[in-house]
């Protein structure tokens, strides 16, 4: 059932789905991330552990975003290690189909948090092709009563000819893995629906 609810989390991270507006895990609202501003546009409460929600820069909309920044917090103990796997053989597996797909995987030294990062290309039937880069950053928190985990997500996608794209964000990725390794994570505190916090 865990690994069922992961996969969930890891393939529908930048999924379409109906949310409330209303902050579910007391993340201030913009986010300020490398100089840019991200909105709170939607927020969910996917199971009784599992809250997503996602950011946009003001003026952008979900069917073509330039930018995004996710937030998927389980209040719930998570392997790190699994996480990280799935997410690196997710994109292993498109690398066979996706000729600009690649993925690193980094560690902090004390082993509690990891980054992947990646890229990946589309070239949709309907639509512009683009070439997106992603940074998911893991972390497990045990307060000595309560074992969680969240995962924090940016992507940027460049739409057009993919070779240029894919050059453009290369010389981007350092800044902004700089930027996601510096990221000060707030203090998370789960919001009930109504009223509150639980």
């Amino acid at each position: 059932m865990l690994k069922k609810i992961f996969l969930l989390v890891i393939f529908s991270t930048l999924s379409l789905f109906n949310a409330q507006e209303k902050d579910l895990l007391n993340v201030p609202n913009p986010i300020d991330f490398n100089g840019t501003e991200f909105y709170l546009i939607r927020a969910e409460q996917r199971s009784k552990t599992l809250f997503q929600q996602q950011y946009l820069p003001k003026d952008e909309e979900m069917e073509k975003f330039n930018q995004i920044f996710e937030y998927t917090f389980l209040n719930k103990e998570i392997d790190i290690e699994l996480a990280v796997r799935q997410k690196v053989e997710m994109v292993q597996a498109k690398q066979k189909e996706d000729k600009y797909a690649k993925v690193n995987v980094t560690e902090s030294p004390d082993g509690s948090e990891f980054i992947v990062d990646y890229y990946i290309s589309e070239a949709p039937a309907n639509g512009e092709p683009f070439v997106e880069y992603d940074i998911f950053r893991f972390k497990k928190y045990d307060n000595g009563t309560q074992k969680s985990f969240l995962i924090l997500n940016y992507g940027k996608r460049i739409y057009g000819d993919m070779k240029s794209a894919l050059k453009i964000l290369s010389k981007q990725r350092d800044p902004l893995m700089t930027s996601m390794i510096e990221y000060k994570i707030p203090e998370i505190k789960i919001q009930t629906a109504a009223n509150g916090t639980k």
